[in-house]
């Protein structure tokens, strides 16, 4: 809009430079016949965003850098303009400009980004050592089924490890070496100690299960706080993870009989 088409690629209906926008940013009222917007937040990721007054999430679609409000609220356009590392905004309804408000990133959502960054690390970590735990049952497991579900979710999980990667990247960060071990990887670095004793079976039972709830635990508190960061690709990979690591649960709960039958046979016990 104006005489440097700024707002040109939005209202021309060109594609929107996704993630130009991407993030939590504060608004504040500059003009005109706007409310005061006071503690007023917009959450954007890709092609779409919420308007959030307080808890109530007004939804729009990205264009260019014009964001279009949905029904109710057709009709409603906020058009913004780069201004230093902010963006100046006019509300229009209909067309007619009826106010101006300003964005600048949320300070409180930069903390969160940092605290996201972090736990993404810890679940590329995570996924590491799952990989190396997994070498270990394959290893000792000599039952053809349980070996075709244990190399099949190794796979899996190296994709996990992968997406784990993807996702620091594309918040400009890399892997971490991690060098104090605490919590759910303090956990799992005391798993395969067992494996050098008897009863590898139930052994790796037990301690598979227990991992995969373990991380089903993480990325549960991962998916939650990516979508406070309004990271949604990252909590989606969450949330497909969570299916992929409660399908191996499952698979480990159906085969109890199975497991302690093994065990039993490794001590040379019959029943």
């Amino acid at each position: 809009m104006g005489g440097n088409g700024t707002f040109g690629p939005g209202i021309r209906g060109e594609p929107s430079r996704v993630g130009e926008l991407d993030g939590v940013w504060d608004v504040r009222r500059t003009g005109g016949a706007l409310p005061p917007l006071y503690g007023v937040r917009k959450r954007i990721h890709g092609r779409t965003g919420e308007t959030l007054f307080g808890a109530v999430p007004v939804r729009f679609d990205v264009r260019g850098l014009e964001l279009h409000y949905r029904a109710p609220f057709f009709g409603l356009v906020d058009a913004l303009e780069p201004v230093g590392g902010s963006y100046r905004g006019r509300t229009r309804l209909f067309g007619r400009e009826v106010g101006q408000f300003e964005l600048r990133r949320s300070i409180v959502a930069e903390d969160i980004k940092t605290q996201l960054i972090k736990h993404i690390d810890e679940a590329h970590a995570m996924e590491q050592n799952v990989l190396r735990m997994l070498d270990g049952m394959i290893s000792t497991t000599d039952d053809p089924e349980i070996l075709d579900a244990l190399e099949h979710h190794k796979v899996q999980t190296q994709g996990h490890a992968d997406r784990m990667a993807e996702r620091l990247e594309a918040h400009d960060a890399a892997p971490s070496t991690v060098k104090q071990i605490g919590g759910v990887l303090g956990a799992l670095a005391k798993m395969p100690l067992d494996m050098v004793r008897g009863e590898k079976a139930g052994r790796n039972a037990r301690d598979g299960y227990a991992t995969e709830h373990l991380e089903i635990a993480s990325y549960e508190l991962l998916r939650r706080i990516a979508q406070k960061a309004g990271d949604e690709s990252t909590a989606q990979a969450a949330t497909e993870i969570i299916a992929e690591e409660a399908a191996m649960a499952k698979t480990i709960e159906e085969h109890w009989d199975r497991f302690a039958e093994l065990s039993l046979q490794e001590e040379g016990v019959t029943v």
